[in-house]
């Protein structure tokens, strides 16, 4: 009876990911890195595959070549960062924080203000913000790990082909089996998991680059901090949005009243309506349709078992999970017909 039940497909498969996931788990702290080296190898082999494509129509160009010139860029734009603009960025962080406990602490004098500080601090946020200097001010240590993680994806890149062709004489080995199963569980998790994160990362750029022009028209300060603030937290679906509210009408407050926060969310609002309703339908092949109590709950259980990574990547890998299941989760928003037909 053993024996019948794991010959089914579907039973094996689940096994297989569930030993991935006890194994992934078991590495602790690797797995940040894990999840920063299939998240930076994924968007350079994309970025990759998209200029070579565009190179070949005018003149022939190896991969190689286009690869090892990505990774310069990013090198150097990693050492420009840290060398220049690093210590601004750290500098604004700490001013952009103090703001907001000051905010908190000195709110008394106006009863909209002393409410809204009341209602932030039943959340602990002072707590949130000291985490978040603990996390910029130990960027320094991590650089030792993003630099082995750039090397490990460029050295993947530049032998990929290598890479697969060796990997698949396992498919005729003793243990092809676990191999084909393997096969079947990673080709979804690209197919997936990858374009979903794709689709976030861009969408952030998006959200980003509108953001921080409007809060420049606007006169804001601490453009630099604000910017990372931004970016990451449009990285979390749906909630990033609410979340990056707060400290943007907290220092909207700061600078010109009630009417300057109603400006920034009026303006955050009709951002989120362009990538809703213009960005998402082109940037995305396929679109999650997820309804927002189940992005919600995803988000929470997500970020109670990974941390942060969780609110990051909680969402593709719940559609990872539907696609396994073979749940009608994706619909191709350009090929309507052609999903109802294979329906």
């Amino acid at each position: 009876m053993i024996k019948d039940w794991l010959q089914n497909a579907t039973v094996r498969r689940f096994l297989i990911l569930l030993l991935f996931c006890l194994v992934l788990f078991s590495m602790g702290s690797m797995l940040h890195m894990i999840l920063l080296l299939f998240l930076v190898t994924y968007v350079m082999n994309r970025l990759q595959h998209f200029i070579t494509e565009k190179l070949n129509r005018l003149f022939p160009v190896n991969y190689k070549v286009v690869v090892i010139l990505l990774y310069l860029i990013v090198i150097a734009a990693i050492v420009l960062g840290i060398s220049r603009y690093s210590p601004r960025i750290v500098d604004q962080v700490v001013q952009l924080t103090n703001e907001i406990m000051k905010f908190l602490d000195t709110a008394d004098g106006d009863n909209f203000a002393s409410k809204i500080a009341g209602y932030l601090q039943s959340f602990d946020i002072k707590n949130y913000t000291n985490d978040a200097l603990k996390y910029i001010f130990a960027l320094s240590k991590w650089l030792e790990f993003i630099l082995l993680v750039i090397i490990l994806s460029l050295f993947f890149l530049l032998q990929k082909r290598e890479i697969s062709k060796f990997t698949s004489k396992f498919k005729t080995s003793k243990i092809g089996w676990f191999y084909n199963e393997v096969a079947y569980l990673g080709d979804k998790f690209v197919s997936s998991f990858g374009k979903v994160i794709e689709a976030q990362l861009l969408i952030a750029v998006f959200n980003t680059a509108l953001t921080i022009l409007g809060l420049w028209i606007l006169g804001f300060p601490y453009l630099f901090a604000l910017t990372i603030l931004v970016f990451m937290l449009s990285l979390v679906p749906v909630a990033g949005v609410i979340i990056s509210l707060i400290p943007l009408c907290l220092i909207g407050y700061q600078l010109g009243g009630l009417q300057l926060s109603v400006i920034v969310i009026i303006m955050i609002i009709i951002i989120h309506a362009l990538e809703t309703y213009f960005l998402n339908p082109k940037l995305m092949a396929h679109k999650t349709k997820l309804p927002m109590f189940y992005t919600f709950i995803v988000l929470i259980l997500s970020q109670h078992f990974l941390g942060i990574w969780g609110l990051i990547i909680g969402i593709p890998i719940f559609v990872f999970l539907l696609d396994i299941l073979d749940v009608n989760k994706m619909e191709k928003t350009e090929e309507p017909i052609r999903v109802e037909t294979k329906l």
